[in-house]
C-alpha cells in the first residue's frame, strides 16, 4: 500500500480507504471481517458518514484496540431520526449525533470532523457564519476533532471550503462520467444518464479548477463515488458507452491533483481484494485513457488529464507534472511563487523540451504538448 499526505493536515493516509456505508448491510462479525482485512491490506483511513446506529456500533466493536490505527472520517449533521438517516443543521440534533458516534465507535476523538453534505452555496455561507461552523471550530479547539473537513457534491461548493481558510480537506464526488458535470446544487443530476446528453464536452473547468485549487491551498481530497456506484462497470450504463475496471477508475480520480485518498465501499474481502489490486498495477491495467479515447462516447479530445501516456521524455521531463503545474498557474492574473517556485525546482522543465513529439504520438487525447511546454517555459520561467 503506497500513502499520501493529506493536505496541510499532517496525517498520511493510504491511497486505498474504506467508505464504510456498505457495512450497513452486514452483521458485526462480517463488519470485524471486512475491517480486519482492510487492516492487512494497509488501508488506514475510513469513512463514516452513516447515522444508523447499529452499523456504528459494529465499526467501533471492529476497531475495539486498534483506534489508532485508523484515520476517522466523521461527520457533523447526520442524524438517525424516527428509524431514518436525516441530515440537519438543527444543533440539538446534531450534538446528540455527534456525540452517539463518539460512544459507538468507542473513541474520544475523530481526527477529521465532516461538516456533512454541503451542496449549496447558500447553505456553505450560512454554516460559515453561524453556530454550525462555530460548533465545530469549538470541537476542534477541545481536541475531539483533529481537523475540519467538509462533504460536498458540487465543485463551486468545494472552492469556496478550499479558499476558505477554515476548511482543512474535503470529501468530493470524483471519477471520469461526474467530472463531465458542470457545477449544479441538484445532486440527482449526477446520476441520471439523461443528463450528460448535453454535457459531455470534457472535464468541467470547474471541476478541474476545484483540483487545482485545492493542491494550491493544501486542501487534501479524499473522494466518494470513485466508481459512480457502479455504473462504470457496465458499457449498458456508463455515459461513455464503454465499461472501466475498479483499477482503472481508480486511477482516474488518484491522478487529479490534491487526492490523497479513494474511499471504496466493500461488501466482501474479494471487493477489498479488487480495490488493493491497484497498487501492484501494471501501467496497462491502470489505463483509463486509452479506453475513454477509443469510446463512443467522449469528448476528453486536446485536455490534458495527466495521465502519464506521454512519457517516457527523453528529456527527463515529468510532462504531467508540468501540465498540472500550467493549468494551475493559468487560473492567476498573477502566478503564484509557490508554483513557480515547485515549478523550478524540477529537474527538468518545459524548458528542456527538445521538441521530438513522441509525447504527443503516445497521447491519447490529442494533447499539444510541445506547445504547452514552451507555454509553461513562458508562464513559469
Amino acid at each position: 500500500m503506497k500513502y499520501r499526505k493529506l493536505g496541510k493536515t499532517g496525517l498520511t493516509v493510504s491511497e486505498i480507504g474504506l467508505g464504510a456505508e456498505w457495512l450497513e448491510r452486514h452483521s458485526k462479525e462480517e463488519v470485524a471481517a471486512i475491517i480486519s482485512y482492510c487492516e492487512e491490506k494497509g488501508i488506514n483511513i475510513l469513512d463514516c458518514w452513516m447515522s444508523e446506529p447499529n452499523v456504528r456500533s459494529n465499526i467501533g466493536a471492529a476497531i475495539k484496540g486498534k483506534r489508532e490505527r485508523w484515520i476517522i472520517q466523521g461527520h457533523l449533521g447526520s442524524t438517525w431520526q424516527n428509524g431514518q438517516y436525516v441530515k440537519t443543521r438543527d444543533m440539538a440534533k446534531a450534538k446528540e449525533a455527534f456525540a452517539d458516534l463518539l460512544t459507538r465507535l468507542g473513541t474520544d476523538y475523530i481526527d477529521l470532523g465532516m461538516i456533512h453534505f454541503v451542496d449549496e452555496a447558500d447553505e456553505f455561507r450560512r454554516i460559515m457564519e453561524g453556530e454550525f461552523y462555530a460548533y465545530a471550530a469549538e470541537l476542534k479547539r477541545k481536541g475531539v476533532i483533529h481537523h475540519i473537513g467538509m462533504s460536498t457534491h458540487n465543485p463551486e461548493v468545494g472552492k469556496l471550503a478550499a479558499r476558505s481558510g477554515k476548511i482543512e480537506m474535503i470529501l468530493f464526488s470524483v471519477n471520469p462520467a461526474f467530472d463531465m458535470l458542470p457545477a449544479n446544487e441538484n445532486l440527482d443530476n449526477c446520476f441520471d444518464l439523461k443528463t450528460y446528453d448535453d454535457s459531455i464536452g470534457g472535464i468541467a473547468p470547474e471541476r478541474a479548477e476545484l483540483y487545482r485549487i485545492c493542491d494550491e491551498n493544501g486542501v487534501g481530497i479524499t473522494v466518494m463515488k470513485g466508481y459512480a456506484g457502479g455504473r462504470l462497470f457496465d458499457p449498458a450504463t456508463s455515459p461513455f458507452g464503454v465499461a472501466l475496471t475498479p483499477v482503472q477508475c481508480l486511477h482516474y480520480a488518484l491522478t487529479r491533483p490534491a487526492v490523497a485518498s479513494v474511499l471504496v465501499g466493500y461488501d466482501s474481502k474479494e471487493h477489498v481484494d479488487a480495490a488493493v489490486a491497484y497498487e501492484s498495477a501494471s501501467d496497462d491495467e491502470k489505463d483509463y485513457a486509452t479506453v475513454l479515447a477509443g469510446a463512443p462516447a467522449h469528448a476528453y479530445s486536446g485536455q490534458c488529464t495527466y495521465c502519464g501516456h506521454c512519457a517516457p521524455c527523453p528529456s527527463g521531463i515529468d510532462i504531467a507534472m508540468v501540465n498540472k503545474l500550467l493549468d494551475l498557474g493559468a487560473m492567476h492574473e498573477e502566478v503564484p511563487a509557490t508554483v513557480k517556485a515547485h515549478y523550478q525546482s524540477l529537474s527538468k522543465n518545459g524548458k528542456d523540451c527538445i521538441g521530438c513529439g513522441g509525447c504527443e504520438k503516445r497521447c491519447p487525447f490529442g494533447v499539444h504538448v510541445i506547445e504547452r511546454m514552451r507555454r509553461a517555459t513562458e508562464l513559469l520561467g
